[in-house]
């Protein structure tokens, strides 16, 4: 049963994150490999890490979880990132944002749109949001790939801090396991809507 409460989407698309004053906090899944030297630099560094491959940031904590299964799911995505971004690099992020259906783009035709996405180095997708059971839930969330000129961006200008957060997810997942919902609950980051 979903409960609705004051932090319940009233939209169907929100964009919902940890943020502070300085930052919006975003996540990534990565290898040990990577994970260790995004957090030994403060960033993402070549090599390990693909400067030339789309890479995904999403605000949502528990459609992360989702995505890597906890960080059980594949040892690619067994370490669990918070990724801090400052405020002027995620909106000028979202500002060059193509989204990633047809349906859904602002755009006269279907060749328009696929000019503008294959043009574009951000790709905006919205996803059904998950609770903590990772069931579907009736609003969505979004989910941002950068490629090209967006990742070299978000790797050397807006990165403020990288912090690994694969105990605390375990430690959810843990106390979930065990019925200790409540506990788990608890554990959440505080995610609010962010304004743009």
């Amino acid at each position: 049963m979903i409960q609705i409460n004051e932090n319940t989407p009233v939209a169907e698309r929100e964009i919902r994150a940890f943020y502070t004053n300085d930052f919006i906090r975003l996540y990534q899944a990565y290898s040990d490999t990577i994970a260790d030297s995004a957090l030994s630099h403060g960033t993402f560094v070549s090599p390990p890490f693909s400067m030339t491959r789309m890479t995904w940031i999403k605000p949502s904590f528990l459609w992360m979880m989702y995505r890597c299964g906890w960080g059980k799911k594949d040892p690619n995505q067994q370490r669990v990132l918070a990724i801090d971004l400052s405020h002027d690099g995620f909106k000028q992020i979202l500002s060059q944002g193509i989204l990633s259906s047809h349906h859904n783009a602002v755009c006269e035709d279907q060749t328009e749109w696929k000019s503008k996405i294959a043009a574009s180095d951000v790709v905006i997708q919205w996803d059904p949001e998950r609770d903590i059971h990772m069931n579907k839930l009736p609003w969505r969330t979004i989910q941002i790939g950068l490629r090209n000129e967006a990742v070299a961006d978000y790797c050397q200008k807006w990165i403020v801090n990288i912090t690994d957060v694969t105990a605390r997810a375990t430690e959810i997942h843990t106390l979930m396991n065990a019925g200790k919902i409540d506990e788990a609950l608890r554990l959440l980051p505080e995610e609010k809507i962010y304004s743009v």
